[in-house]
């Protein structure tokens, strides 16, 4: 009986050590992937972000030259909304993708930092939030374009304004991220 046991000890322990070395190496190359994946989604990412970046710095200029032709024509009563928007070129928001935080969010999110989790979702949710102002700025635009009035000029100059502040606290945050990043 004691035979038995230890050809089976001697017989066993080979396996289980060759389980455990398997085990180990492929533990070790899902590691490797899910780095490799990490790298390069965190790059896609950071590639967005400087888009969006960049983006926002080029439409700033010109949302800022459509509040100067608001208070330019502010009292003048033949200058509708309509007219005023077409002076400045029209109204220029610059496009945000956040494509890569997304298919990361919706599938291997486990494998992100807490902080990187925190600053993204804080970008998205102030992308939300600026979208949410353009909507209402629209709303107030469609059915006013031709309104030549005083308080509809200077409604669209404030929505305006907090669009602009919306997107620099926006911008700022990018910022943030893509210094942390480097």
């Amino acid at each position: 009986m004691k035979n038995k046991i230890k050809v089976f000890i001697k017989e066993i322990i080979p396996i289980i050590v060759g389980v455990l070395i398997a085990m180990y190496i492929n533990n070790w190359n899902e590691d490797r992937k899910d780095e490799k994946y990490i790298n390069q989604i965190s790059l896609s990412i950071i590639k967005e972000l400087k888009e969006a970046n960049d983006e926002i710095k080029n439409k700033i200029p010109i949302q800022k030259s459509l509040i100067d032709t608001l208070d330019v024509y502010i009292n003048n009563d033949k200058m509708s909304l309509f007219n005023t928007i077409i002076k400045t070129n029209g109204l220029n928001f610059p496009s945000i993708k956040l494509n890569s935080w997304k298919a990361i969010s919706n599938s291997r999110i486990e494998l992100l930092d807490y902080d990187k989790i925190s600053d993204m979702a804080n970008i998205e949710e102030q992308k939300d939030i600026l979208k949410m102002k353009i909507d209402k700025l629209m709303e107030l635009i469609y059915p006013n374009m031709f309104e030549t009035g005083k308080d509809k000029k200077l409604i669209l100059k404030i929505m305006m304004l907090d669009i602009i502040q919306t997107e620099q606290s926006l911008q700022k945050e990018i910022d943030q991220i893509i210094k942390t990043t480097k």
